[in-house]
């Protein structure tokens, strides 16, 4: 969701020297670790994904050597925006892969020769139901699911609470557009689009997927058929139903007159300073949002696509494990895999790491174990549509390039470069040529 999106879904590759620092020396081919029985210094690597909480895996990171003072762990980011894919790829080939990778979902099961099988390991009975699901090859698990995240618009209650708007009411296409009139006649921007590749084809865009069916077996069997080139996105009412949220959401832009202008920073400052009253993205943001804004309450209404208030997704949020973190088996030691799966298990079995976890990263846990109470107002929100079982399952098999490929007709969808026939046989032809 990561995003991301998500969605950042924007691609660029670190140095070789910043991949060499720190990363694992020696291989091994086994599929489970033994305990560190040497007692010597292991410095073992984690590659993150979610650059929004890089200090706080830093902090993460230093205390956990403080509780283990013989294992040193570096966490090597990944600029906003780059490709998990493209990073572990380069890394990989380098001979050079960190101990701990943080991936998207879809990215595990094209690596797990070079992963640890996590499937006896004792956190796998502590996970919420279906959170180990996108991360499983053959019934083995090789990820483990760092939070959980949705996304939709967001809103600023200050905001409502000016315009005077319900937002439990935003449920169609005409209530939104009514709550955006509200919001400008209050003397505030009704909405804002980021418009990162990311974002806009890597979550936006994979809602005309996900409202196929009320389950991931719709959603599975329309993207196999636009494989196939049998599906037809203009007459797709899904397809057809996001294009209009779209188009409404694009004539209350805050950069109508330039929105490929603005970067995600600058979306950020506009939703925390009141700016707008809404903004399509993620529960990830919260971070950078409170730096901002420290005292403001906000939430999520799902994105209608459609006039029926009970169709399918106008009151659902998508939701799902974002980020999951694989161990390498090929160019770290034994020691290392040990000490790497030490650190997943204090993150979530410690103390101190449940704090980082929740408290400091702001993350939904995965792991019914975990009891801490979110203060965070969007982790909020999306818990509380988890909790009532209004979440729409993300989708965990995206082609890696997705969001870079589509993101930039997306964007030309977004400036007026193209129209929806364009888009959709833009997507068409991605999809017959995806691998």
């Amino acid at each position: 969701m990561k995003k991301t999106k998500l969605i950042a879904l924007m691609i660029s590759c670190f140095m070789t020297a910043s991949l060499v620092a720190g990363c694992g020396s020696s291989a091994s081919t086994s599929t489970s670790t033994k305990p560190a029985t040497d007692n010597k210094p292991v410095k073992i690597t984690m590659l993150n994904t979610k650059g929004e909480i890089q200090t706080q895996l830093e902090d993460a990171a230093k205390a956990f050597t403080k509780a283990n003072p013989k294992i040193t762990l570096e966490i090597v980011p990944v600029p906003t925006g780059g490709s998990p894919f493209e990073k572990i790829s380069a890394m990989y080939a380098a001979g050079n892969a960190p101990s701990l990778a943080m991936l998207d979902p879809g990215d595990i099961p094209k690596f797990k020769d070079k992963f640890l099988d996590l499937s006896s390991k004792k956190w796998v009975a502590d996970a919420s139901t279906g959170a180990l699901d996108a991360a499983k090859v053959d019934g083995k698990s090789y990820g483990f699911p760092l939070a959980i995240e949705g996304y939709g618009i967001i809103y600023n209650k200050t905001v409502m609470t000016k315009a005077k708007i319900d937002t439990k009411t935003i449920t169609t296409q005409d209530s939104l557009e009514a709550a955006f009139k509200k919001v400008k006649a209050a003397g505030v921007s009704p909405i804002v689009i980021s418009p990162m590749d990311w974002s806009l084809a890597g979550h936006l865009l994979p809602i005309a997927y996900t409202n196929q069916g009320k389950n991931s077996v719709g959603t599975q069997k329309y993207l196999a058929d636009l494989k196939a080139g049998t599906a037809n996105l203009s007459t797709n009412k899904s397809f057809n139903g996001l294009v209009k949220t779209f188009d409404l959401m694009k004539e209350y832009n805050l950069d109508k007159k330039a929105p490929l202008d603005k970067k995600y920073e600058n979306n950020q400052q506009d939703i925390a300073t009141g700016k707008v009253g809404f903004w399509f993205m993620g529960n990830w943001t919260w971070n950078q949002i409170k730096a901002i804004d420290k005292t403001g309450d906000y939430g999520f209404i799902p994105v209608p696509t459609s006039n029926n208030a009970s169709d399918y997704g106008n009151t659902q949020i998508c939701a799902g494990p974002s980020k999951f973190i694989a161990i390498d088996k090929t160019n770290n030691d034994e020691n290392q895999q040990a000490a790497a799966e030490k650190f997943l298990e204090w993150l979530i079995y410690s103390p101190a790491g449940q704090d980082i976890l929740v408290n400091k990263c702001n993350a939904i846990p995965a792991f019914k174990n975990i009891t801490l109470t979110l203060a965070d107002p969007l982790g909020k929100s999306i818990k509380s549509y988890i909790d009532a079982g209004k979440i729409i399952p993300t989708i965990p098999n995206l082609p890696a390039d997705h969001w870079s490929v589509l993101g930039a007709d997306m964007q030309k969808y977004l400036a007026g470069k193209t129209d929806k026939e364009g888009l959709a046989k833009a997507i068409e032809a991605y999809w017959k040529s995806a691998q």
